[in-house]
């Protein structure tokens, strides 16, 4: 029996030219979870990450902490869904809304009713299949169990939310509420059995976050 600790990478730079980079904010958060960790004695047998550039920073930030020195190993099924792609083909050739992926209201809102046609094959020409989505995230997962007895994994929230989803056997439109309520840097933990089997023990775990660093509460 293993434990899995996905871990949704810190603050990335909404509305910047490169959205996969962290934020001043985010370096901050990703080295208060590693010293959480680090406090409560929750050391990682290995740690994957996925092939983002906001992945490996998050990461890095932790391990300022952990102070492990094996190098993470990069398993790109772990990669956040290209969300920007999937909205310019869900708009292609159409009016799209104003601040489409500036104002984060807008941003998210338009996300969520996106995911939902492009689970349904909705959309013509997407970046990537929803099916082809699920099955590369289900064997990432797969290939991280077997890492060791507490495996920590360092994500984005639509893989996430998909684990946590297939593991619930939820309907397919959980994934994205429960994608759009993980926090940065939150860790959500998947027992798994010796058999295979999947169990969610924990979702959207902060144990970084306290009355004094409440500004360390965001989501993306």
């Amino acid at each position: 029996m293993g434990e899995l600790w996905l871990i949704r990478h810190a603050q990335a730079s909404f509305g910047a030219a490169d959205y996969d980079k962290l934020s001043e904010l985010g370096h901050e958060q990703s080295c208060a979870l590693g010293a959480a960790l680090k406090t409560f004695g929750l050391m990682p047998d290995a740690v994957f990450i996925g092939a983002q550039r906001r992945h490996r920073e998050t990461w890095e930030g932790i391990n300022v902490a952990l102070g492990l020195t094996a190098s993470p190993e990069v398993l790109p099924g772990f990669n956040e869904f290209d969300f920007k792609g999937l909205l310019e083909a869900r708009y292609a050739g159409k009016e799209r809304p104003e601040a489409l992926h500036s104002d984060r209201r807008t941003h998210f809102k338009m996300l969520r009713e996106t995911v939902l046609e492009w689970q349904k094959d909705e959309i013509i020409s997407p970046p990537e299949r929803f099916a082809d989505f699920s099955n590369r995230v289900r064997a990432a997962r797969a290939l991280a169990a077997q890492g060791g007895a507490r495996v920590m994994v360092v994500s984005s929230g639509g893989a996430i939310g998909q684990s946590v989803a297939e593991v619930m056997a939820a309907p397919a439109d959980a994934m994205i509420r429960l994608q759009l309520q993980i926090k940065n840097c939150s860790i959500s933990r998947i027992i798994v059995g010796s058999s295979g089997g999947e169990h969610l023990s924990t979702f959207n775990e902060t144990p970084h976050i306290d009355a004094a660093n409440s500004r360390f509460l965001t989501y993306s």
